[in-house]
């Protein structure tokens, strides 16, 4: 799999889970089987699979990012449940995507920019919960197919107009791919790959340097 070399904007990188609220409705995706608020309950399979994504506490691979204009990049990620994630990005850009588990930091190191947000207000906040909360109105949609099985989510109250798609292999329940549609309706997906679940990380692995992100910003509003 071909990843080219660029380096991601600030808003490419929000794709991977940082979109921000915003006014614009949201259209279901055409073909999903909708899901009433008030009255339907969650599908038997999307509980299961989101119980077994749950179960999973950390995991491992690689992941191609694919931007709103077919903008592709790539890099490794790490994960660690309740609230933990890590993005390398490829290139000498140095590009960084790091949740402790209370904030998010995009951090460019080659442009010295350290962008922070709070995890609770961002769609990453569903991916990393301790337990995928299925409760409530946050299933907007569900389709089940031979290979692939999607489960689409959104909290108006957390992040607005975004949206959450997540795509699961129905036979072994494993995350193959999410998508972040922001609230002007633009689409950034996420495919991982070459995974590997259970694994143990550095005690600095998900650490953001608070420090250092008051001091860059700091001297970029006095510019």
């Amino acid at each position: 799999m071909s990843k080219s070399s660029f380096a991601p904007t600030r808003r490419q990188a929000l794709g991977l889970g940082l979109a921000l609220a915003g006014a614009a409705a949201m259209n279901v995706v055409p073909g999903f089987r909708l899901l009433a608020q008030a009255q339907a309950a969650v599908p038997p399979t999307a509980q299961k699979i989101a119980d077994h994504f749950s179960s999973v506490k950390s995991m491992t691979g690689e992941f191609v990012q694919f931007g709103p204009r077919g903008e592709q990049t790539g890099g490794k990620f790490y994960l660690e449940r309740p609230g933990k994630i890590r993005f390398n990005y490829d290139g000498s850009s140095n590009f960084q995507v790091i949740s402790d588990g209370q904030s998010v930091v995009i951090l460019n190191k080659k442009m010295r920019t350290s962008d922070l947000y709070p995890l609770s207000k961002t769609p990453l906040k569903l991916l990393l919960a301790d337990r995928i909360d299925l409760s409530g109105d946050k299933v907007r949609a569900v389709k089940e197919e031979d290979d692939l099985t999607t489960i689409k989510l959104a909290d108006k109250s957390v992040f607005g107009n975004s949206t959450i798609t997540m795509m699961f292999d129905p036979k072994t329940y494993e995350l193959r791919q999410w998508t972040i549609t922001d609230a002007q309706g633009k689409d950034t997906t996420v495919m991982i790959f070459n995974v590997k679940e259970g694994v143990s990380f550095a005690a600095n692995t998900f650490a953001i340097d608070y420090a250092a992100n008051r001091v860059l910003n700091t001297k970029k509003s006095s510019r």
